[in-house]
C-alpha cells in the first residue's frame, strides 16, 4: 500500500506513529459529480453529463468500497453503459496492478499496468493514496470521482434515469423522505463498522485496537437490535444504507474475523444480521458482484505487516446461499 507524491510512486505504509497507533483513512482526491445535464454537483466542477459509453469504472473485487459501486452498477442497469476494469487481488510494492490473473480486466483506455498510472494520467503531479473505485471520463480524459459513497448516488440518480425502462421506474435507494435517517445510519455504520474493521486491523497499539474493536461490536449489536424490529436498516425498503453495510458484513467472517482480529463474534452468530446478509446476497445480481476468491487472496496476501508469510488459510463456505427467514 503506497501513495503518489507529486506524481511519483512511493511504497509507504500508513504512518500510525503520528496518530497514537490509530489508522486514519485519507479522503478521496477527486470529487466531481456526473449529473443529468452536466451542471455542477454538490462538490467539484461541472461538465460531466450522464451519457452512455462515456464513463469507465476501475475496481477491485476485494475492496468493500469498490464493491458498493459494482452492486449499484448491476442493480441500476448500467453494465452496458459504464465499462469496467478489475485490478489483480494482490496489492504489493506497486500498489494495485493489472497483472494477469483470474477475473483481472485490464485498462482499455491507456493500457496502464499499475493503477497509479491512471491517477497520474488524470493529474501528473497528484499526491495521495491510490484507491478504488475510480470513475474515469473518456471524453475529458480524467478521473471524475473516487469516492464510493458519491458514485453510488450518481449511479442511482442520473445514470439510472438514463438506463430507462424498469430501472428508471424503480424507487430511489436514497428517497428524499428517508434521507435524514439514512444519513444518520450511514455515519454510524461508516465510522464504527465499515472503517471500524480497518481501525482494528491496522492498529499498532493495544489501546488503539481495543478502542476500535469494542466500538465495532457495540455498533454491530446496535444493528442487530435494529433489524429485530424492522426488515431493513431504514424501514421496510432496501436503501443505500443496507448496501453500504452489506459489503462489510459479506467480508466479515471470511477475513475480518481472522485477519483483522475482529474475533469477538462472527456475523453468523447474530441471528438477524446473518439472515439479513443472506437476503441481500440473494437479491438477483448481487452474488455476481461478490468474489470471495479475490477477497481472500487480497487480504491474506497483501498486508505483510499483519500476515508476513502471506499464508492463505483454508476458509469455510460463507453460507450465504442458505435460506433466510426475512420474507419473500
Amino acid at each position: 500500500m503506497g501513495l503518489l507524491v507529486e506524481g511519483k510512486w512511493v511504497d509507504r505504509w500508513y504512518d500510525t506513529e503520528k496518530t497514537g497507533g490509530r489508522f486514519v483513512r485519507s479522503e478521496a482526491g477527486f470529487r466531481n459529480w456526473v449529473t443529468a445535464d452536466g451542471s455542477p454537483g454538490p462538490s467539484g466542477e461541472g461538465g460531466f453529463e450522464a451519457q452512455r459509453g462515456r464513463y469507465h469504472l476501475f475496481v477491485s473485487y476485494a475492496c468493500p468500497w469498490a464493491h458498493r459501486t459494482l452492486i449499484f452498477r448491476k442493480l441500476c442497469g448500467l453494465e452496458e453503459m459504464i465499462g469496467l476494469s478489475v485490478v489483480h487481488p494482490f496489492m504489493g510494492d506497486e500498489g494495485w496492478t493489472f497483472e494477469p490473473g483470474p477475473k483481472v480486466v485490464g485498462d482499455p483506455i491507456g493500457d496502464a499496468k499499475r493503477l497509479h498510472q491512471v491517477y497520474t494520467r488524470a493529474k501528473s503531479d497528484f499526491t495521495g493514496r491510490v484507491t478504488v473505485p475510480i470513475l474515469w471520463d473518456r471524453e475529458r480524459g480524467t478521473i471524475v470521482n473516487n469516492e464510493s459513497s458519491e458514485l453510488i448516488r450518481m449511479f442511482d440518480g442520473p445514470f439510472r434515469q438514463l438506463a430507462g425502462g424498469a430501472f428508471a421506474e424503480r424507487p430511489s435507494m436514497y428517497p428524499e423522505a428517508l434521507r435524514e435517517e439514512i444519513d444518520a445510519v450511514n455515519a454510524r455504520v461508516y465510522d464504527a463498522i465499515n472503517n471500524g474493521v480497518y481501525k482494528a486491523g491496522f492498529a499498532t497499539t493495544q489501546d488503539a485496537y481495543e478502542e476500535a474493536v469494542d466500538e465495532l461490536f457495540v455498533a454491530l449489536d446496535e444493528m442487530e437490535a435494529r433489524l429485530s424490529k424492522q426488515r431493513y436498516l431504514v424501514g421496510e425498503q432496501v436503501t443505500e444504507a443496507d448496501w453500504r453495510l452489506f459489503t462489510t458484513l459479506a467480508r466479515f467472517d471470511h477475513v475480518y474475523f481472522h485477519h483483522f482480529k475482529c474475533a469477538k463474534r462472527r456475523i453468523r452468530d447474530y441471528p438477524n444480521l446473518f439472515n439479513y446478509l443472506k437476503e441481500l446476497y440473494q437479491v438477483p445480481g448481487v452474488a455476481e458482484t461478490t468474489h470471495f476468491d479475490h477477497i481472500a487472496e487480497h487480504y491474506y496476501t497483501s498486508h505483510e505487516t499483519i500476515n508476513p508469510h502471506r499464508i492463505l488459510p483454508r476458509l469455510p463456505d460463507p453460507g450465504l446461499d442458505a435460506p433466510h427467514d426475512r420474507g419473500a
